[in-house]
């Protein structure tokens, strides 16, 4: 071995411990870059990107099996501008009765599910769009089914599923679970299976997938369905759908993460690059004694320069190599999630991401280790001798004047007036706590905003809810259906569209009944239509009101809530898209009456992608004078007992058809639950980072000291005092990273949030952004000083076991 590599060899094995810290700073860093960088590639275009892998389809067209044949259909794939086909596959349109465990009486055992299209496919990979998996297996024979992941109440392996509707009442268990990119079904079964799910015997109809050579805009999508539409029968075609809306409705849900994402990729870059370059500059120039000697048996500049970038790039390849493995475990579990909220087969980690975070590693060390060793390798050899370890002549010594002058234990004094002898490290120590704290303040305030979000969009205040039987909230918030379009839980007690029926029960009775019960405190009532508007496309539901429901949990983002007929709210996207603002006049179109009413109030709601209208149900009177209520939403009195009132309740309502619940059940959304986890997982890789940047700077800072160290044992200082001085090096740092970590990162969240809420076509209420509190600040202040107390415990408990002889030996 040459002496370079003798050099390289003893300074890694003899600073064990900065050679333990680079390398655990590396591979938090390496982690936290792979994470990181895994999750920006995942959000950008993932419906794009499993689009391809899946070969979806540009064009689904649904086709009456009354007007074409399976052979007329096959025929339609050569049809011009049709580059590939498969089909036809069998369709049912049926709705699911699904057993529910742990059901009372009066539930009927189980709950109807969303009507739903079954699709005949006896494999999932071949032609266009190939079926990703994503639980057990492929239906293969009859009496099995696969459910696409998110499109039904209660998706799980072997549930079996009902459907007393049809002749003979066949059950299917299903066997799996499954995505399809270009969401061509709600459920798929053997091609054999179809007739018995069908009330004659025969396919209901057909869909035919096609990819066309051209289709990157609307009118070539729709110039392919002219060109289909064109070798068909007349009138045999029933549906179709362009692969752009269901991508408008995918980026629509991702857009969300984007802001997200980019805030943490940037904190942890930032801050990996400031740690990692912190803890290769303090190693290289506490070893500027080693370099003078070096120099002065013959080393040159440019070898000394080498040795060092060595000893700092032996302990960071390990430790990039480690790295690399964790930011792997760690991701996977995390793009699994991610993928199952974008509604996309499964995620990897992209090769490239491993290899720029490891050149991006390795390359920094090295040009960083390179410019300390350059700057300490052109010292005289004298020089860097006579500096060796020891800080600037005068350097914090007018702090330590001072500190002897407070009224502290003297290991105190010297911990708080150790800082000022280094100033450029407690700097690199204090940023890298400003950087921990202003992650931690950010993910607190993240998932309180996240919280308020859900409890909005729920409108869930109510105690008890009155509607008809079977479980609230059929689909779970943030479900998505095969079209793209989010469920909607309508407001407590009432069911998705076609899902539910609604009641029969005389409103009066059933108002009656609730007007009669002890402990009723205040109620209103829901009912819901549809209606359409002028200058936006498609239906809107409109949700109309008995009652005053201001305090149903509706939070405004502007103006006011309803006080009577004629007025509305309506949340941010009916806005963008009639073009209209808060005191403009809109016209509902309502089975074939105008409807004139005023916008007096902008609400967050994010159901029928934000195309709702709330108002009075009497807006409405001379339109549909029998519009039924579906649900009743209570607040009980002060002191009532909930959970006995709803019995009582359900004593008197439950003959008249309906059921009363316990409101406030909570509300779980698949996006959150992912936020939530990317946020601790994030937040976490970013503390431990800087964790190791305290921890770091301190053992470079004891090590220097270690004869001072030597001296104070000597004197009489304990091992006890010896942990509070070098504790108290760093409480200043932390005390003053966290009072500015603090408000970076508030202003963070209050630009992130906003961002979040526009990626996704929402202005959000004040509630939402400002849901800090001051206690709160003042605890996440001192976070700050936690994360430096921790960093500096480890050195704290080497000082105080050296013994005094040693110390003083040591040079």
């Amino acid at each position: 071995m040459s002496v370079l590599g003798q050099v390289v060899r003893s300074g890694v094995g003899r600073r064990r411990v900065q050679t333990l810290v680079i390398g655990l700073t590396m591979t938090m860093a390496v982690t936290a870059a792979v994470l990181g960088g895994s999750l920006l590639v995942a959000s950008s275009a993932p419906f794009d990107h499993a689009f391809a892998r899946e070969h979806g389809a540009h064009l689904s067209v649904q086709f009456d099996a009354r007007r074409a044949t399976a052979a007329r259909l096959s025929a339609s794939a050569d049809a011009p501008g049709v580059a590939e086909a498969s089909g036809p596959f069998g369709t049912a349109t049926v709705t699911p009765h699904t057993d529910i465990e742990g059901m009372g009486a009066g539930m009927d055992g189980g709950i109807d599910g969303m009507p739903m299209t079954v699709v005949g496919r006896a494999e999932p990979h071949t032609g266009v769009d190939r079926i990703a998996l994503t639980e057990g297996r492929w239906a293969e024979r009859p009496g099995e089914i696969v459910i696409s992941d998110g499109s039904q109440p209660f998706p799980s392996l072997g549930r079996r599923l009902t459907f007393p509707a049809l002749p003979g009442g066949p059950t299917l268990k299903v066997v799996g679970l499954a995505r399809s990119a270009s969401r061509t079904g709600d459920a798929w079964v053997v091609p054999d299976q179809i007739a018995a799910l069908t009330p004659h015997g025969r396919g209901a109809g057909y869909e035919m997938l096609y990819r066309l050579t051209t289709a990157d805009t609307a009118a070539r999508v729709a110039a392919g369905r002219r060109a289909v539409t064109a070798v068909v029968p007349a009138g045999a075609v029933s549906g179709a759908q362009s692969w752009l809306t269901v991508k408008k409705a995918a980026d629509r849900e991702t857009a969300l993460f984007v802001p997200f994402l980019l805030a943490f990729g940037v904190l942890g870059l930032v801050m990996s690059v400031l740690i990692v370059g912190n803890v290769v500059a303090g190693t290289v120039g506490a070893g500027l004694r080693r370099i003078g000697i070096l120099k002065a048996i013959g080393f040159t500049p440019n070898q000394v320069v080498r040795a060092y970038v060595g000893q700092a790039l032996v302990p960071a390849a390990i430790g990039t190599a480690l790295g690399v493995v964790a930011g792997h475990l760690a991701t996977v579990p995390v793009l699994s999630e991610t993928a199952n909220v974008y509604g996309t087969g499964g995620l990897a980690v992209a090769p490239w991401v491993d290899i720029a975070a490891v050149a991006g590693a390795l390359g920094l060390v090295a040009v960083t280790a390179w410019a300390a060793a350059w700057r300490a390798g052109r010292l005289r050899t004298v020089d860097a001798l006579a500096v060796g370890r020891t800080p600037s002549p005068g350097r914090g010594r007018r702090a330590g004047r001072v500190s002897a002058l407070l009224p502290f234990p003297r290991p105190v004094g010297l911990g708080l007036a150790r800082p000022f002898a280094r100033p450029a490290r407690s700097a690199a120590m204090g940023a890298a706590v400003v950087f921990g704290t202003v992650a931690v303040t950010f993910a607190v305030g993240l998932s309180s905003s996240l919280a308020e979000v859900m409890e909005a969009r729920a409108h869930d205040a109510a105690d008890v809810t009155v509607g008809v039987s079977g479980p609230r909230n059929s689909v779970a918030p943030g479900a998505k259906s095969q079209g793209g379009e989010s469920q909607r839980a309508k407001p407590q007690g009432a069911k998705a569209a076609g899902a539910a029926k609604r009641t029969a029960a005389d409103p009066a009775a059933i108002t009656g009944a609730i007007d009669a019960q002890p402990g009723t405190g205040k109620y209103y009532g829901i009912a819901t239509t549809q209606a359409t508007v002028p200058g936006a496309a498609g239906v809107i539901s409109v949700v109309a009101f008995t009652g005053d429901a201001s305090w149903g949990g509706y939070d405004m983002v502007s103006g006011r809530w309803i006080e009577g007929p004629g007025e509305a709210v309506v949340p941010t996207p009916f806005l963008t898209a009639t073009d209209t603002r808060v005191g403009d006049t809109v016209t509902l179109n309502d089975h074939g009456t105008a409807v004139t009413v005023r916008i007096v109030g902008e609400v967050l709601d994010t159901h029928h992608q934000g195309m709702e209208v709330f108002t009075d149900r009497a807006t409405l009177a001379a339109a549909e004078p029998g519009l039924q209520v579906e649900s009743h939403h209570i607040a009980v009195k002060a002191g009532t007992d909930v959970a006995a009132y709803t019995d009582r309740l359900n004593a008197v309502v439950r003959p008249l058809g309906v059921t009363a619940e316990n409101g406030r059940v909570g509300n779980d959304s698949g996006t959150v639950a992912v936020l939530n986890s990317l946020t601790a997982v994030l937040t976490l890789m970013l503390v431990a980072v800087a964790g190791l940047g305290v921890l770091n700077g301190v053992v470079l800072d004891t090590r220097e000291r270690v004869r001072d160290l030597g001296i104070h044992k000597a004197l009489g200082m304990t091992p006890r005092q010896t942990v509070v001085m070098v504790v108290t090096s760093v409480v200043m740092t932390g005390l003053v990273g966290g009072a500015v970590g603090v408000p970076l990162g508030v202003a963070l969240h209050g630009w992130i949030m906003p961002a979040m809420g526009h990626s996704a076509g929402l202005n959000l209420p004040e509630s939402v952004i400002a849901v800090y509190r001051t206690p709160e600040l003042v605890l996440l202040a001192l976070g700050g000083l936690l994360i430096a107390v921790l960093g500096a415990l480890l050195p704290a408990g080497w000082a105080a076991r050296t013994r005094s002889a040693v110390a003083l030996r040591t040079e």
